[in-house]
Protein backbone atom coordinates (compact mmCIF):
# COMPACT_ATOMS: atom_id res chain seq x y z
CA UNK A 1 0.00 0.00 0.00
CA UNK A 2 1.38 3.79 -0.29
CA UNK A 3 0.07 5.81 2.80
CA UNK A 4 -2.53 8.74 1.66
CA UNK A 5 -3.34 10.03 4.66
CA UNK A 6 -2.44 10.77 8.50
CA UNK A 7 -5.31 8.37 9.67
CA UNK A 8 -3.70 5.34 7.34
CA UNK A 9 -0.04 6.62 8.80
CA UNK A 10 -1.31 6.36 12.21
CA UNK A 11 -2.84 2.96 11.74
CA UNK A 12 0.22 1.48 10.59
CA UNK A 13 2.46 3.02 13.22
CA UNK A 14 -0.09 1.14 15.34
CA UNK A 15 0.10 -2.45 13.94
CA UNK A 16 3.92 -1.74 13.78
CA UNK A 17 4.30 -0.60 17.33
CA UNK A 18 1.99 -3.65 18.47
CA UNK A 19 5.33 -5.42 16.43
CA UNK A 20 7.82 -4.51 17.98
CA UNK A 21 6.46 -4.94 21.29
CA UNK A 22 5.74 -8.29 20.79
CA UNK A 23 9.75 -8.88 19.56
CA UNK A 24 10.68 -7.20 22.42
CA UNK A 25 8.50 -9.46 24.66
CA UNK A 26 10.02 -12.53 23.26
CA UNK A 27 13.46 -12.18 22.74
CA UNK A 28 13.58 -11.39 26.46
CA UNK A 29 12.02 -15.02 27.17
CA UNK A 30 14.28 -16.68 24.94
CA UNK A 31 16.54 -18.94 26.90
CA UNK A 32 17.74 -22.44 26.85
CA UNK A 33 14.85 -24.95 27.74
CA UNK A 34 12.01 -22.74 26.55
CA UNK A 35 9.90 -24.93 23.63
CA UNK A 36 9.04 -22.44 20.59
CA UNK A 37 5.36 -23.39 21.26
CA UNK A 38 5.59 -20.99 24.66
CA UNK A 39 7.71 -18.43 22.59
CA UNK A 40 4.18 -18.35 20.63
CA UNK A 41 1.76 -19.11 23.27
CA UNK A 42 3.11 -15.88 24.53
CA UNK A 43 2.51 -14.05 21.51
CA UNK A 44 -0.85 -15.07 20.85
CA UNK A 45 -1.39 -13.64 24.15
CA UNK A 46 0.02 -10.35 23.57
CA UNK A 47 -2.18 -10.15 20.48
CA UNK A 48 -5.50 -10.68 22.00
CA UNK A 49 -4.32 -8.15 24.83
CA UNK A 50 -4.49 -5.71 21.77
CA UNK A 51 -7.26 -7.12 20.08
CA UNK A 52 -5.24 -8.40 16.99
CA UNK A 53 -4.76 -11.22 14.90
CA UNK A 54 -2.43 -13.45 13.14
CA UNK A 55 -1.80 -12.31 9.57
CA UNK A 56 -0.48 -15.44 8.75
CA UNK A 57 -3.19 -18.18 10.00
CA UNK A 58 -6.03 -16.03 8.73
CA UNK A 59 -4.04 -15.66 5.57
CA UNK A 60 -2.53 -18.71 4.73
CA UNK A 61 -4.16 -21.21 7.77
CA UNK A 62 -0.16 -20.97 9.30
CA UNK A 63 -0.45 -23.43 12.19
CA UNK A 64 0.61 -20.84 14.91
CA UNK A 65 0.72 -17.24 15.48
CA UNK A 66 3.99 -16.39 14.54
CA UNK A 67 6.62 -17.88 12.26
CA UNK A 68 9.85 -19.35 14.87
CA UNK A 69 12.76 -20.64 13.32
CA UNK A 70 15.61 -22.38 14.48
CA UNK A 71 19.25 -22.81 13.28
CA UNK A 72 19.13 -24.04 9.36
CA UNK A 73 15.32 -23.06 9.90
CA UNK A 74 15.13 -19.88 7.53
CA UNK A 75 11.77 -19.02 7.62
CA UNK A 76 8.29 -20.24 8.30
CA UNK A 77 8.89 -22.48 11.21
CA UNK A 78 5.94 -24.04 12.79
CA UNK A 79 5.77 -23.67 16.89
CA UNK A 80 5.77 -26.26 18.70
CA UNK A 81 8.22 -28.48 21.47
CA UNK A 82 11.10 -28.07 19.90
CA UNK A 83 13.34 -27.18 23.08
CA UNK A 84 15.66 -24.01 22.30
CA UNK A 85 19.18 -25.03 23.34
CA UNK A 86 22.57 -22.93 24.27
CA UNK A 87 24.22 -21.46 21.17
CA UNK A 88 21.15 -22.20 18.71
CA UNK A 89 19.96 -18.72 16.84
CA UNK A 90 16.50 -18.45 16.94
CA UNK A 91 14.24 -16.61 14.39
CA UNK A 92 11.08 -15.03 15.49
CA UNK A 93 8.88 -13.58 12.58
CA UNK A 94 5.77 -11.30 13.71
CA UNK A 95 3.37 -10.14 11.29
CA UNK A 96 -0.05 -9.09 13.57
CA UNK A 97 -3.18 -7.51 12.03
CA UNK A 98 -5.01 -4.88 14.04
CA UNK A 99 -8.19 -3.05 12.71
CA UNK A 100 -7.54 -4.27 9.11
CA UNK A 101 -3.97 -3.30 8.90
CA UNK A 102 -0.76 -5.32 9.05
CA UNK A 103 3.36 -4.84 9.59
CA UNK A 104 5.78 -7.54 9.54
CA UNK A 105 9.22 -7.84 11.24
CA UNK A 106 11.92 -10.23 12.43
CA UNK A 107 14.65 -10.74 14.63
CA UNK A 108 17.60 -13.36 14.92
CA UNK A 109 18.88 -14.35 18.23
CA UNK A 110 21.47 -16.27 20.17
CA UNK A 111 20.14 -18.62 22.54
CA UNK A 112 22.70 -17.68 25.21
CA UNK A 113 25.78 -17.08 24.14
CA UNK A 114 26.04 -17.41 20.16
CA UNK A 115 28.85 -19.43 18.35
CA UNK A 116 31.54 -17.50 16.42
CA UNK A 117 29.54 -18.81 13.05
CA UNK A 118 26.22 -17.16 14.96
CA UNK A 119 27.87 -14.19 15.92
CA UNK A 120 29.52 -13.83 12.24
CA UNK A 121 25.57 -14.12 10.96
CA UNK A 122 23.82 -11.66 13.42
CA UNK A 123 26.47 -8.88 12.41
CA UNK A 124 26.17 -9.84 8.51
CA UNK A 125 22.49 -9.33 8.50
CA UNK A 126 22.18 -6.72 11.53
CA UNK A 127 24.45 -5.17 8.56
CA UNK A 128 22.56 -5.63 5.38
CA UNK A 129 19.28 -4.61 7.14
CA UNK A 130 20.53 -1.16 7.84
CA UNK A 131 21.94 -1.04 4.07
CA UNK A 132 18.73 -1.47 2.83
CA UNK A 133 16.86 0.79 4.83
CA UNK A 134 19.34 3.60 3.93
CA UNK A 135 18.32 2.54 -0.06
CA UNK A 136 14.59 2.61 0.66
CA UNK A 137 14.27 6.13 -0.56
CA UNK A 138 11.95 8.13 -2.14
CA UNK A 139 12.45 8.31 -6.00
CA UNK A 140 15.66 5.39 -5.85
CA UNK A 141 15.12 2.17 -7.62
CA UNK A 142 13.93 -0.89 -6.14
CA UNK A 143 16.87 -2.73 -7.36
CA UNK A 144 18.59 -1.08 -4.99
CA UNK A 145 17.66 -2.52 -2.13
CA UNK A 146 18.72 -6.23 -3.24
CA UNK A 147 21.78 -4.81 -4.53
CA UNK A 148 22.63 -3.11 -1.39
CA UNK A 149 21.82 -6.46 0.65
CA UNK A 150 23.89 -8.85 -1.39
CA UNK A 151 27.23 -6.24 -1.54
CA UNK A 152 26.72 -5.94 2.08
CA UNK A 153 25.97 -9.90 2.71
CA UNK A 154 28.85 -10.55 0.46
CA UNK A 155 31.69 -8.14 2.53
CA UNK A 156 30.48 -9.87 5.45
CA UNK A 157 31.20 -13.61 4.30
CA UNK A 158 27.35 -14.43 3.79
CA UNK A 159 25.03 -14.89 1.15
CA UNK A 160 21.14 -14.01 0.90
CA UNK A 161 18.84 -16.27 -0.58
CA UNK A 162 17.79 -15.24 -3.99
CA UNK A 163 14.40 -16.95 -3.72
CA UNK A 164 13.35 -15.42 -0.23
CA UNK A 165 12.38 -11.91 -0.66
CA UNK A 166 10.59 -8.86 1.04
CA UNK A 167 7.54 -7.54 -0.02
CA UNK A 168 4.95 -4.73 0.09
CA UNK A 169 2.52 -4.71 2.97
CA UNK A 170 -0.31 -2.59 4.73
CA UNK A 171 -4.22 -3.81 3.92
CA UNK A 172 -2.75 -7.48 2.83
CA UNK A 173 0.32 -10.01 4.41
CA UNK A 174 1.84 -9.85 1.18
CA UNK A 175 1.37 -6.61 -1.74
CA UNK A 176 3.26 -5.76 -4.40
CA UNK A 177 6.33 -5.06 -5.32
CA UNK A 178 7.91 -7.86 -4.51
CA UNK A 179 11.79 -6.59 -2.85
CA UNK A 180 14.90 -9.03 -3.45
CA UNK A 181 17.61 -9.33 -1.59
CA UNK A 182 19.68 -9.97 -4.48
CA UNK A 183 21.12 -7.79 -7.17
CA UNK A 184 18.32 -7.28 -10.09
CA UNK A 185 19.62 -4.63 -12.63
CA UNK A 186 16.29 -4.75 -14.37
CA UNK A 187 14.19 -3.82 -11.37
CA UNK A 188 13.97 -0.04 -12.53
CA UNK A 189 10.87 0.90 -10.57
CA UNK A 190 11.15 3.73 -8.48
CA UNK A 191 10.04 4.15 -4.82
CA UNK A 192 6.74 6.36 -4.47
CA UNK A 193 6.84 8.60 -1.25
CA UNK A 194 4.61 6.61 1.13
CA UNK A 195 4.94 3.12 -0.15
CA UNK A 196 5.14 0.45 2.73
CA UNK A 197 7.29 -2.26 2.56
CA UNK A 198 8.87 -4.72 4.66
CA UNK A 199 12.71 -5.07 3.88
CA UNK A 200 13.90 -8.57 5.12
CA UNK A 201 17.43 -9.90 4.37
CA UNK A 202 17.85 -13.23 5.04
CA UNK A 203 21.76 -14.81 5.09
CA UNK A 204 23.51 -17.96 5.26
CA UNK A 205 27.22 -18.82 5.36
CA UNK A 206 26.59 -22.03 3.29
CA UNK A 207 24.77 -22.95 0.45
CA UNK A 208 22.09 -20.93 -1.26
CA UNK A 209 19.58 -23.86 -2.30
CA UNK A 210 16.33 -24.63 -0.17
CA UNK A 211 14.29 -27.11 1.10
CA UNK A 212 10.75 -27.40 2.30
CA UNK A 213 10.19 -29.66 5.98
CA UNK A 214 7.72 -32.20 5.66
CA UNK A 215 5.49 -29.82 8.17
CA UNK A 216 5.11 -28.06 4.47
CA UNK A 217 6.00 -24.66 6.04
CA UNK A 218 9.45 -24.70 7.22
CA UNK A 219 12.20 -23.36 4.96
CA UNK A 220 15.46 -24.63 5.56
CA UNK A 221 18.72 -24.99 4.48
CA UNK A 222 19.67 -27.47 2.00
CA UNK A 223 23.29 -28.28 3.68
CA UNK A 224 22.52 -27.96 7.03
CA UNK A 225 24.24 -24.30 7.21
CA UNK A 226 23.19 -21.52 9.65
CA UNK A 227 20.55 -18.89 8.63
CA UNK A 228 19.50 -15.59 10.12
CA UNK A 229 16.44 -13.33 9.08
CA UNK A 230 15.70 -9.54 10.18
CA UNK A 231 13.24 -7.55 8.49
CA UNK A 232 11.13 -4.14 9.64
CA UNK A 233 8.16 -2.69 7.94
CA UNK A 234 8.83 0.98 6.58
CA UNK A 235 7.00 3.50 4.58
CA UNK A 236 9.32 5.23 1.51
CA UNK A 237 10.31 8.85 2.62
CA UNK A 238 12.86 11.24 1.20
CA UNK A 239 16.33 10.82 2.82
CA UNK A 240 15.49 8.03 5.34
CA UNK A 241 12.38 5.89 5.48
CA UNK A 242 10.33 5.65 8.43
CA UNK A 243 10.50 2.59 10.46
CA UNK A 244 7.08 1.01 11.94
CA UNK A 245 8.31 -1.65 13.46
CA UNK A 246 11.63 -0.13 15.55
Amino acid sequence: MTIEGTEELAAMQRVGALTALTLRTLREQVRPGITTGALDEQAAAIFARHGATSAPASTYGFPGTICISVNEEIVHGVPGPRVLREGDLVTIDVTPELDGFLADAAITVPVGRPTPAGRKLLAAVGACLREALAASVTGARLGAIGRATERTAKRHGTLPFPELCGHGIGRALHEEPTVYNVDMPRLRRPLDDGLVLAVEPMLTAGSTRLETRDDGWTIATADGSLSAHAEHTIVVRDHRPLVLTG
